[in-house]
């Protein structure tokens, strides 16, 4: 069945979006009727970001919008395919480095022009047990450990099999071999930054609820980077969730050690705690989150996560420290009218030798202006000490799906 939308006159006025015509995925009698009967949605993305960086010469001013195309075929006998292809195009100048680009005298916006495919896979569903093979997004939980950098114009995607069960009664289970990861550098290759990291990696989730309310998981991240082998290392650990009457708990522990060929020899522990109290106008949250330091020599580090999420919005932690951190971070969010706010300072220190790293400040705001169209401003102010540079950083997001 054939449908048809057609783009609000804001976003035809901001993002030239032109009328479009959807199918819709049903379930199929056979394999032509499968693909011919899926269901196609497109979205926009426009950003600017603004980077004031102390010691670089130039403020960066990344204008850039992201397409993305999605297609998912109709149900055949429990399988489905999808496909997506994002194109990345920078509007106006090219005003900020990528490690491709080579302006230099611009601080560093990871958003680099391109086309590529997002993601490309078949996916098979039966009743308490799911695979997909191909070019995926992979998110565990809150993505501290893997996820997919969405809020970068180009996302991290999976080369991978990844098999789900919750056949094991109250405990579920997902499992993924990855032989490549696709990086938010690409879709051009550098040597600064490799578009794409040769893997042959073990990712697994398990979570169960102990109690209502209560969520319990353990993950085993076994990472072997053939063209990244600092970033290869073996992580055991476990989270705790739980929902009580008036607050909110959370906590983690993992360890971590070099693998594979890995050149350094290390053991650092990973420690995280939260309390949020959902108050009523203003919701608060207390968190304290120790990336650890085996003496100096390296640190527990997360090379797949969302990182842009943890340890403030500047992107200066992207690499742990050798000497680790610790960032002891409130936040405020709430409403203001149909808008969403929220608030985050961090304090951060070195875990070995205590040092002080550094303060930074996070405000963002979203406006969704209807159903699929929403704007969203964003700041981040870095304050250093004994790491990286003063940093301001200025976001403003137009987001359109169809």
């Amino acid at each position: 069945m054939k449908k048809l939308r057609l783009a609000s006159s804001a976003a035809v006025a901001i993002l030239g979006i032109q009328p479009l015509v959807f199918s819709h995925a049903e379930s199929a009698s056979s394999i032509a009727e499968m693909l011919s009967e899926g269901d196609t949605s497109l979205s926009f993305r426009y950003r600017y970001e603004l980077v004031d960086q102390q010691g670089v010469s130039e403020n960066a001013n990344a204008s850039t919008l992201k397409s993305r195309l999605t297609y998912k075929s109709a149900f055949y006998e429990g399988f489905t395919a999808l496909m997506e292809v994002d194109n990345v195009t920078v509007i106006g100048d090219e005003k900020y480095r990528t490690p491709t680009n080579g302006n230099v005298s611009y601080p560093i916006v990871a958003d680099p022009d391109g086309t590529d495919f997002n993601q490309a896979y078949l996916t098979y569903k039966g009743a308490d047990f799911s695979a997909s093979l191909g070019r995926q997004r992979i998110l565990h939980g809150g993505q501290r450990f893997v996820g997919g950098v969405g809020f970068r114009q180009n996302e991290q995607t999976y080369d991978a099999l990844t098999l789900s069960s919750k056949a094991l009664g109250p405990v579920s289970i997902d499992y993924s071999y990855v032989w490549n990861i696709n990086r938010i550098f690409g879709p051009k290759d550098s040597a600064a930054q490799a578009k794409r990291w040769d893997s042959d990696s073990h990712i697994m989730l398990a979570s169960m609820s102990p109690a209502a309310g209560q969520t319990l998981k353990g993950y085993a991240y076994i990472l072997d980077f053939g063209n990244a082998a600092a970033n290869s290392s073996s992580t055991y650990g476990v989270e705790y969730s739980g929902k009580f009457d008036s607050f909110v708990l959370s906590a983690a522990y993992a360890t971590q050690s070099d693998y594979a060929d890995n050149p350094v020899s290390y053991d650092a522990d990973y420690m995280m705690a939260q309390v949020s109290l959902p108050l009523k106008p203003v919701a608060v949250a207390l968190g304290y989150e120790v990336l650890g330091s085996d003496e100096g020599t390296a640190a527990f580090k997360t090379p797949l996560a969302t990182l842009h999420k943890f340890q403030g919005w500047a992107d200066k932690f992207l690499g742990t420290p050798a000497n680790g951190v610790e960032d002891t971070y409130l936040k405020l969010s709430g409403k203001l009218g149909s808008a969403k706010v929220a608030v985050v300072y961090h304090d951060y220190s070195a875990d070995f030798g205590g040092a002080d790293l550094g303060t930074e400040l996070d405000v963002v705001a979203t406006y969704p202006i209807k159903k699929g169209l929403s704007v969203q401003l964003k700041y981040a102010s870095y304050d250093a000490e004994s790491h990286a540079s003063d940093t301001d950083k200025l976001w403003f997001t137009i987001s359109a799906k169809y």
